[in-house]
């Protein structure tokens, strides 16, 4: 991508848009579910259970479909509507927590949920299962330092659970110690980038390694939102919201560097947001 960057600055974003479930959420579900078999936890009359802002609901849906898994997700109420009508279409029984208090109320939700009746359910608990971020330790890390063929110089990404912030910072800091890791957040508690935590208000989850990143970004809604329409309209591609605001802070860090190699991930495309009033507005 261009972008107008420095000549010596290439910035590549990996479309996770392209996995089955259509999201970067089908690394750890599938992950989470296989060794959750592989144990013995999620076996034959077992309902996989959890909370999520939508992809990995739809992840946990495809899956648990897949193989055989009843599913029951709480999600806030205020989730776009094409990712409640994706999770009903699989067949997920789905509870709608208070859209204000966003994934943090769907989270303490889920818990009173699994406390009421724990041997009916196996609760994966992504915010705090390391099957999460091992899934990106082990796939998507490995990927992103192949495909830039041990170039990449910069790692930038947004923290929801912070899985793919631990998992591939984990990893790339195997490959080379020096290669820097930008983590992305929202600017406030109050946003409109779905996925992504502000870490300061937030429930922290026990599976993101805050030491990991060099440098946190902090991006505004309207910012993402102008990216996906910017990415829309002058590269032909329709991104998600938090990929707008990874797409938007990796700019930001390829502008300030002479030499590099810069690496995003675009955790899916813009199918889940259409129905949002942002993409008609002008910049």
């Amino acid at each position: 991508m261009a972008m107008g960057l420095p000549p010596g600055v290439q910035l590549y974003a990996k479309a996770e848009w392209t996995n089955p479930g259509g999201s970067v959420k089908d690394r750890p579900a599938l992950n989470i579910i296989r060794e959750a078999e592989r144990r013995g936890d999620l076996r034959p009359g077992v309902i996989l259970l959890d909370s999520t802002s939508g992809n990995m609901g739809i992840a946990y849906a495809m899956w648990g479909a897949a193989r055989g898994h009843k599913v029951k997700l709480v999600v806030p109420e205020n989730a776009s509507p094409e990712r409640l009508m994706t999770l009903r279409a699989y067949g997920v029984d789905v509870v709608l927590s208070d859209g204000v208090e966003g994934t943090d109320g769907a989270i303490r939700m889920v818990h009173e949920i699994y406390a009421a009746d724990p041997d009916r359910y196996f609760f994966a608990d992504q915010y705090n299962n390391p099957d999460n971020w091992r899934a990106h330790y082990l796939t998507t890390g490995v990927e992103i330092w192949e495909e830039t063929g041990g170039k990449v110089t910069h790692f930038v990404a947004g923290l929801g659970t912070g899985g793919t912030m631990t998992g591939v910072g984990r990893r790339l800091r195997e490959y080379n110690p020096d290669i820097r890791l930008i983590a992305v957040q929202p600017d406030s508690s109050f946003h409109g980038l779905e996925g992504l935590k502000y870490m300061p208000t937030a429930i922290k989850p026990g599976i993101y390694d805050e030491t990991l990143p060099d440098e946190i970004i902090e991006i505004r809604t309207e910012e993402a939102y102008s990216m996906c329409r910017c990415v829309a309209r002058e590269e032909g591609l329709l991104i998600g919201v938090s990929a707008g605001a990874a797409l938007e802070a990796a700019v930001r860090v390829a502008k300030t560097l002479e030499q590099g190699v810069v690496v995003t991930l675009l955790p899916d495309n813009a199918a889940k947001y259409l129905s949002e009033p942002f993409w008609t507005e002008q910049d």
